[in-house]
């Protein structure tokens, strides 16, 4: 017998949904097919749904612990190789270090200044350290007021000869000015620096405990 469609539909049409004793065979199979289906469905997912959840959870926390892994793997693979370059920055930062005169030889650094510009055949106006130095981490800073009269070539000569010096000495502030007579004259402020000794240090430590941490 040939299917049709159309009769089919005008029979779900002509059926009182809300009186089953009247339903023809196509509702009552369709009927039947749903809680045959729909039943083991939702008892599947409400009884599955908790276990769902917890294996989509296991699987973030999988997805999550394996780039931790790559991460920390990468880490170790590098180790060798941050180790290494902290060993040259240690090596370099004491190189740099020695180049800092300690308390005993600031008096030293600043007749090699002086002398650096006598040499030069500059005349010193003025030659003035600062009263008290700046500290900072782990040095100190010396400033010094400089004013010294010559020709250009013997105070660019006289500039380099500072930046030679062993010791690190940097002029800053540089004004030069010209006198009526052609002699120039160059005020400047050069800056030396030497590092805290223990005892220093100790008790630059001990003072910021005392302050406690910087308030926010």
């Amino acid at each position: 017998m040939a299917f049709n469609f159309n009769t089919l539909v005008e029979e779900f049409k002509r059926t009182n949904w809300k009186d089953a004793g009247t339903w023809h065979a196509a509702p009552k199979i369709l009927v039947l097919l749903l809680i045959v289906i729909g039943i083991p469905v939702g008892g599947f997912f409400g009884i599955n749904q908790g276990q769902i959840e917890e294996l989509e959870q296991g699987q973030q926390k999988e997805t999550k612990l394996k780039e931790e892994y790559v991460n920390k793997k990468k880490q170790a693979i590098n180790l060798d190789l941050h180790r290494q370059q902290l060993r040259e920055i240690d090596t370099q930062f004491g190189a740099l270090l020695k180049q800092l005169p300690n308390k005993s030889q600031m008096d030293a650094l600043l007749v090699d200044i002086n002398q650096a510009g006598l040499g030069r055949g500059l005349q010193f106006e003025l030659f003035k350290p600062a009263a008290n130095e700046t500290r900072r981490e782990f040095y100190a800073e010396l400033p010094i007021q400089v004013k010294v009269t010559g020709n250009y070539h013997d105070m660019g000569a006289f500039a380099s000869d500072v930046g030679q010096l062993s010791r690190i000495v940097t002029l800053n502030d540089v004004q030069i000015s010209a006198g009526g007579d052609g002699v120039l004259t160059m005020d400047a402020v050069a800056r030396t620096f030497r590092y805290l000794d223990d005892d220093e240090l100790a008790a630059q430590r001990k003072a910021s405990a005392k302050k406690g941490p910087a308030k926010k």
